[in-house]
Parts: structure tokens; C-alpha cells; sequence
């Protein structure tokens, strides 16, 4: 992952680490950011952090924190040591 390219170091669960935030799929979600209720929508982002500074790979609908916000985790793969996930989070 090169912080010069793609990735910007971002705190992960209390960890500094270098994270690529997918802003095509990020534009992609926002545009069907979807309201359960007035007021109350739903954000959706994809991120990719590598194995080795993140850990073990977090479980479905296990919580994250990305940059002291909290998230779900809706999908986790592990692609040959590149972690893709899948973060959701409701906000008012």
C-alpha cells in the first residue's frame, strides 16, 4: 500500500495505519444513500487496509472505529492479505 498514491494514514480501532478509502464506490453508495426515516440515513464506505497492520479479520456486524467514528462491518474479505471492507453507518 503506498501512502503517496492511494493510501492516507487513518486511525483504525484506536491504531494509526495506512488506509485506502474507495471514493468511486464511496460517490457511488452516497448517491444511493438511503433514509430509514426522516431524518435517520444510512452512509456506506469501502475501505482496504492490509492484514499485518490491521489484525485479524473483523467479523460481520462487528463494530469499527474509523477516525473516531463508529461503524458496522457489513462485508470483510481477506484478498491475499489485503483486507477489503465493507463499513456502514447510521447517522441523524
Amino acid at each position: 500500500m503506498n501512502l503517496n498514491e492511494f493510501a492516507g494514514t487513518h486511525t483504525v480501532n484506536g491504531k494509526e495505519m495506512p488506509v485506502d478509502v474507495d471514493n468511486n464506490e464511496l460517490i457511488d453508495r452516497e448517491k444511493k444513500s438511503k433514509s430509514k426515516m426522516d431524518g435517520v440515513y444510512t452512509r456506506s464506505l469501502l475501505i482496504y487496509v492490509r492484514a499485518k497492520d490491521f489484525g485479524p479479520l473483523p467479523t460481520i456486524n462487528s463494530k469499527l472505529t474509523l477516525d473516531g467514528k463508529i461503524f458496522l462491518v457489513r462485508d470483510a474479505t481477506n484478498e491475499d492479505g489485503l483486507y477489503s471492507l465493507e463499513l456502514e453507518a447510521t447517522r441523524s
